[in-house]
C-alpha cells in the first residue's frame, strides 16, 4: 500500500470516531506516555496542538503545564517554528490550527522529547504524515526521543514504504499498546 492508499485508509476509519471515542483513547495513550521513562526523565517537550481528527492533546497539556515546559510549533514557510507553550497566547495559524504566538522562537536543540502526531506508524517507526514534510525537516536536526502516538488502527501490520528524508520515531503509543523501537538499518 502506498502513503496515499494509507493516507486515505486512515481517514476513513478516523471519520467514524465520536468525540468520546477520541477523548478516552487521548487518555489512555497520554497515560501510557507519562508511565514511560522518556517522559519521566524528559523536561522540555514539544508537542502538537490536535487537528479535530487527532489524538486531542489540550488536556494533557493543561495537566502538566505547570510541571513540563512545552513547546508548540508554528508553520514558518516550509518549517515549524518552535515556541513555548502560553494557552494566553495561541491563535489560529496555518492550517486553522491553534499555534503559539509571539518571538521567543526556541531552538530544537533545547528539546528532550518530540510528540510527533501522523497518520500512521508501522513497527519499525516509519510514519505517514500529512504529506508536507514539516516534522520531517525539523525530527532530521534532533538527537531528542521522538515519539508518535495514535489510535490503534494507526499502528499498521504492514511496513510503510519509507524515502531517506523520511525520519522514524523511536517509540509508538497507541491506547493499548506501547512499542519501543530498535532502529536497524533500512533496507534500500
Amino acid at each position: 500500500m502506498n502513503k496515499e492508499e494509507i493516507r486515505n485508509r486512515v481517514k476513513a476509519r478516523k471519520s467514524l470516531l465520536t468525540a468520546a471515542e477520541k477523548r478516552a483513547a487521548a487518555y489512555e495513550v497520554f497515560r501510557r506516555l507519562e508511565q514511560s521513562a522518556a517522559f519521566a526523565l524528559s523536561e522540555n517537550i514539544l508537542l502538537y496542538h490536535s487537528l479535530p481528527d487527532e489524538l486531542p492533546t489540550r488536556e494533557f497539556l493543561d495537566k502538566w503545564a505547570e510541571r513540563k515546559h512545552f513547546f508548540l510549533p508554528r508553520v514558518n514557510g516550509v518549517n515549524l517554528d518552535i515556541l513555548p507553550y502560553d494557552r494566553s497566547r495561541m491563535a489560529l495559524g496555518a492550517f486553522q490550527i491553534e499555534e503559539p504566538q509571539g518571538d521567543d522562537v526556541a531552538d530544537i536543540s533545547q528539546i528532550e522529547m518530540v510528540v510527533v502526531p501522523a497518520v500512521a506508524y508501522d513497527r519499525r517507526g516509519n510514519r505517514v504524515g500529512r504529506g508536507k514534510g514539516y516534522y520531517d525537516r525539523l525530527l532530521s536536526s534532533t538527537r531528542a526521543a521522538k515519539v508518535g502516538v495514535g489510535f490503534d488502527f494507526q499502528l499498521l501490520d504492514e511496513e510503510i514504504p519509507s524515502e531517506p528524508h523520511d525520519v522514524a520515531v523511536d517509540m509508538v503509543i497507541t491506547e493499548s499498546r506501547r512499542i519501543v523501537i530498535r532502529h536497524l538499518p533500512r533496507r534500500r
